[in-house]
């Protein structure tokens, strides 16, 4: 039987100019590849081009190779491009807190293959959650916060990180605010759900500022995280209705699914490589 195609995902961006469709999948077919699934979109505000294109290629062709022979069309182009091998997972840590939902979510969702990840280690500043993730077989890092300074607390954190060779850190409700030293080092690398349909409700309490508000959509957001509290590029969002009959504590509660969906689906966009950042703001190939 005949060993399955290779499977990759270019994505690029650039200043938009025609005849780049073009030259992408001329390119492509050129190395004996075949494109399975293709999405661009030109922002007319930054004037910048934006594409992912996932493609099945022959046994005799490497990423190496294709990176080769697509070399020159990148650089005559300008493109920012990365070609991505779908046989190699990335790499992810969750850090979580007390809160255990996220977390929880993405442990099932993880055991029944849905996220095409491979899920390292759990880490967090409390040990609440230790025997829930060691039952799924996973290392369990416990670094605390009490004690020490931060720099030193994210400095054992960022040698987690490097020593498992991470690719993604999802913050399923960690509830400390990375310094901005540790989001530059490791920008883009970073998710976290905030517990509000940002902009609005930033900081702690959304739900509570919410219903103070007396609003009548709760939600939540996905996005990366930048040195600025929750103002990095939003990934995914989603919303809840609520009416004037409702607590603060109701609200919580409707809002902790909202949270797992939209965690979820932003953490599984990035897996795919469907989200190419655009300055402040993202581009998502669903």
């Amino acid at each position: 039987m005949p060993a399955a195609p290779a499977r990759f995902v270019l994505t690029l961006s650039c200043g938009d100019r025609r005849g780049i469709v073009a030259a992408v999948a001329n390119s492509i077919a050129s190395q004996d590849c075949n494109i399975v699934e293709s999405a661009q979109y030109g922002d007319p505000d930054s004037g910048r081009f934006f594409m992912r294109v996932s493609f099945a290629a022959p046994e005799s062709v490497t990423k190496e190779s294709f990176t080769s022979g697509f070399l020159p069309v990148a650089t005559g182009y300008g493109f920012d491009w990365k070609l991505h091998d779908l046989a190699v997972k990335p790499r992810v840590m969750i850090l979580v807190s007390k809160l255990g939902h996220c977390l929880n979510d993405l442990l099932y969702r993880n055991s029944i293959g849905q996220l095409p990840m491979d899920l390292v280690s759990v880490t967090s500043n409390h040990e609440t959650m230790r025997r829930r993730v060691e039952g799924e077989g996973l290392p369990y890092h416990y670094v605390p916060v009490e004690g020490r300074t931060k720099a030193e607390q994210e400095a054992e954190l960022l040698g987690l990180i490097e020593g498992e060779r991470i690719d993604l850190v999802v913050l399923a409700r960690y509830m400390q605010v990375l310094s901005d030293d540790l989001s530059g080092r490791l920008a883009g690398r970073v998710i976290n759900i905030h517990h509000s349909f940002l902009p609005s409700f930033k900081g702690a309490k959304p739900y509570h500022r919410a219903h103070e508000r007396g609003v009548k959509l709760i939600g939540a957001t996905a996005h990366y995280v930048t040195a600025e509290l929750d103002e990095g590029p939003i990934i995914e969002q989603d919303v809840g209705r609520v009416d004037h009959a409702m607590s603060a504590e109701e609200m919580v509660a409707i809002g902790r699914d909202i949270e797992n969906t939209v965690l979820a689906r932003a953490i599984k966009f990035h897996l795919e490589h469907r989200v190419l950042l655009n300055g402040s703001r993202t581009v998502v190939f669903r």
